[in-house]
């Protein structure tokens, strides 16, 4: 299939017409929610602020074309509009539930800080990462790098559980390991040299960062996969996917952005057994 492997032109909703039923593992993208960013548009010819897009039939799509099993990564904010957010976050989600998709996590994606200081709300640093699966998701590797304040001690006092009958059942003692499982809120810094080293993809005007991606394709596929984003931006998703030894599928309405995804993909070297991730130590198989 030729969108395989690469980053291609055009609108989603058509373009996945040649993708078969049942055929990606994960999805990771960010859509042009309301009008916080200015994008370009193929199909006009002009910069519009948070083009719209057929958000209904691109859900049917995104349901049709992934596994039982699959997941799709969904990052999104909400615009501060008329003195109150716009909910669209909230619509979507509830949307993709209705498309028969499960909400299997609710994650938050803050960052290192607010852009533009609120004067009479709370300062806005954070963005929703809904997880949604086909039914019960087929690969969870939960990152397993939280540092435990108390490692190598052992619990204090005794140990004991409720069971169902209401009675205290005692529990054998354990040690505090090193590191735990995340938690569902990632921090992550932001900006040039952090979200990615490639300066040329901040001609993209609302890149993610290059860790966040890599963090979701890490729990949620496995080598060989096939990773979509289907508003593909600046190649984000396409780049760490790549890198990671999964296969990808890039899609944007832009040529100038499709444009960058391509220079951001062509000289990555992926991972192998001598030179693998280092986050692959900290990853728990469920």
């Amino acid at each position: 299939m030729r969108l395989l492997n690469n980053n291609t032109t055009g609108d989603f909703v058509e373009l996945a017409k040649e993708i078969p039923n049942n055929y990606v593992d994960l999805t990771v993208t960010s859509p042009p929610y309301d009008n916080l960013r200015t994008y370009n548009n193929k199909i006009t010819g002009v910069k519009e602020s948070g083009f719209s897009f057929d958000f209904e039939t691109m859900v049917s799509e995104l349901y049709r074309i992934t596994k039982d099993g699959g997941i799709v990564v969904w990052v999104v904010g909400d615009q501060v509009k008329n003195g109150g957010e716009t909910g669209s976050s909230f619509r979507q989600a509830l949307g993709f539930m209705s498309k028969g998709f499960l909400l299997y996590d609710t994650m938050i994606y803050m960052k290192n800080g607010a852009p533009f200081p609120e004067k009479k709300r709370y300062s806005q640093v954070f963005e929703y990462m809904f997880v949604f699966s086909k039914g019960k998701p087929k690969t969870v590797n939960l990152l397993k790098d939280k540092k435990n304040k108390w490692a190598g001690y052992s619990n204090f006092g005794k140990r004991v559980m409720r069971t169902k009958d209401g009675e205290l059942k005692e529990m054998p003692e354990f040690t505090i390991a090193e590191y735990g499982n995340r938690y569902n809120v990632w921090q992550y810094n932001t900006g040039k040299n952090y979200s990615t080293k490639d300066s040329y993809a901040f001609e993209h005007p609302a890149i993610f960062p290059e860790e966040l991606v890599e963090d979701h394709i890490l729990s949620w596929s496995n080598e060989g996969d096939i990773v979509l984003d289907p508003m593909v931006g600046s190649g984000t998703t396409s780049k760490m996917a790549k890198l990671n030894n999964r296969n990808f599928i890039g899609i944007d309405i832009s040529d100038e952005y499709i444009e960058i995804s391509n220079k951001r993909v062509e000289n990555v070297i992926p991972y192998t057994n001598e030179n693998k991730n280092p986050k692959s130590d900290f990853i728990v198989v469920k």
